[in-house]
Order: C-alpha cells, then structure tokens, then sequence
C-alpha cells in the first residue's frame, strides 16, 4: 500500500476539540450555552445509536444537547407542531430531526418547516439555494467535513479535476458545489455513468458517495488522486460474518492513490463533528457575536 491514510476519526477529535474551546467562550459572552435539539421519530436501531453519539459529542464540546424521543405512530401534524416550537425558543441554536421518518410523515414536508438558520444539517431548500448561490449559510455535515479533509490534505484545490460518485442532496450535489466553490472542475457521475471508470481515472480527486459496495475500482484511479470514501456498506463474507466497506475497493485503491480515507474512521466520524461546528456558528450568529467561522 503506498497511500498515505488520511485519519477522518483524529481530524474530527481535533475539531471537536475546537469546537469545545469556542462553545465555552460562547458561554461565557452569551450567558447560555449554544443549544442543540435532536428529535428521533420512532426506534430505528442505527438512528437510535447514532443520536445518542451526538447527544454525548455535545455535553462533550461544551453545547446543550436535547432530545425529543418520540413514538413511531407520531403524525406529521405533531412534528410539526414541535418543529414551530423548537423554532421560536431561543435557547435552540440547531434542529436536526432524524431520518429516515416513519411512512405517515413527509420528510421533505419537516425539513421545509425548520427555520433556515436554525437548519445545522444543511438539508433546508434555502440552505441549498445558499449553497449554490456562494451566499452564507450551512452546509449538509457530511460533504463538508470531506471538504475539510480535503483541504488539510491538498492545501488549495484550485485547478484540480474532481469527480463525485453520487447525486444526492444530501451528499453528491452539495460536495460538488464545494468542490466548484475552490475552483475545481467537476463532474458529478453516478451508478448509470456510461463510462464510470474513465470518468473517475482522470480526476485528481475522487468523491464516492453512491451507496454501492466497492463500486470504485482501484484500476480506475488515476495515480497520485486523492480518494473519499463517504460509503459505508455492511457485506456478509463466505463464513458469514461480516464487516463494513466502503463505495471504494479499499486495497486496490490504496496501491495507486496518493492519499485515501478508511472504512470506517474516515469520513464518518467527521459527520457529528461538523454538526457540532454548525450549532456553533449558528449560535454566534443569532446572538451577533463575532466569529471567525474560517477558524472551526
């Protein structure tokens, strides 16, 4: 493996870290802690897990973390309610709502109803139509954080051909807006790109984030790229164990790319780390408290 690793899980400690440093001089300037409210819509195991990682990273970096745990039978008429409730209180900073929703709630419908400065998961229209725009705003955690990683690696991304796997928006589409924002040139492919491997083997960087188990073929790679792995994909090996993969056949990939992110402790960990990163920008923001946001 010639690769150098790119260590997602100690670049999101130090940010978090950061983070913490900031909340705590938030604390003192504001008289209130930046305030961060989680809302869990039913019992979905991976969900379920995944909030309470975010409720013990923000006691963690010093922000108030809540959590409204609700029954799976909840109506969309009800997270409504509670959505406008935690929109007025002004202890609130962030609002995520977890997904996936239920089947009887819209998701599309809960997310237009958060306030768009209060949106720290970037998912609102008016953040994304911020996103496009080159306008301030908050960005979805996930592309951001590779966006992160990306420039503490590569340092200016100016000129380099980029390429991102995926087309979501959550992932794909604002990672390319990212991307063409330093000035790359970028082309967004996807699972039914006629000609994936030359698309990808001419790119300097190479985003994956198409939800396919080792999609990306490390003979597709072009020598030297720097690789994102945002995949994460649970498979069932012969013995029937299993273990986690990325979008990116890892080893393969490893032997030609200059740099890449593991599955798992690349990307992922970076996730909670900027969501963390965005209650606090949006706590200084709402309160008109100067903030260097370049610095987080």
């Amino acid at each position: 493996m010639s690769a150098t690793i790119i260590d997602g899980k100690a670049f999101a400690a130090s940010l978090r870290e950061r983070v913490g440093a900031v909340a705590a001089d938030f604390a003192r300037a504001a008289g209130r802690q930046a305030g961060l409210t989680v809302v869990l819509v039913g019992e979905d195991a991976a969900s379920s897990v995944y909030v309470r990682s975010k409720e013990r990273a923000s006691i963690a970096a010093n922000i108030a973390g809540t959590v409204h745990r609700l029954p799976a039978t909840t109506t969309q008429d009800e997270l409504l309610a509670l959505v406008a409730t935690l929109n007025a209180d002004p202890a609130v900073d962030g609002i995520l709502v977890q997904l996936p929703l239920p089947k009887q709630i819209d998701s599309h419908a809960i997310i237009a109803a958060i306030d768009p400065d209060k949106d720290v998961d970037g998912f609102h229209p008016v953040n994304a139509g911020r996103l496009a725009s080159g306008l301030p705003g908050f960005v979805p955690c996930t592309p951001l954080g590779c966006l992160m990683l990306l420039k503490d690696r590569l340092g200016s991304l100016s000129g380099l051909e980029a390429v991102v796997v995926g087309r979501s928006n959550i992932v794909g589409k604002p990672m390319a807006q990212l991307l063409l924002a330093e000035s790359c040139t970028v082309t967004i492919a996807h699972s039914r790109t006629r000609d994936l491997a030359a698309t990808v083997g001419r790119s300097d960087i190479v985003v994956a984030a198409v939800g396919v188990p080792e999609l990306v073929r490390g003979a597709w790679i072009k020598p030297g790229a720097t690789v994102i792995d945002v995949g994460i994909n649970r498979v069932t090996l012969a013995d029937g164990t299993s273990k986690l993969v990325g979008d990116v056949a890892f080893e393969e990939a490893a032997d030609v790319a200059g740099a890449i992110t593991p599955v798992p402790g690349g990307v992922g960990p970076m996730t909670i780390a900027v969501l963390l990163r965005n209650t606090l920008v949006s706590a200084y923001r709402r309160e008109g408290l100067a903030l260097d946001e370049s610095a987080l």
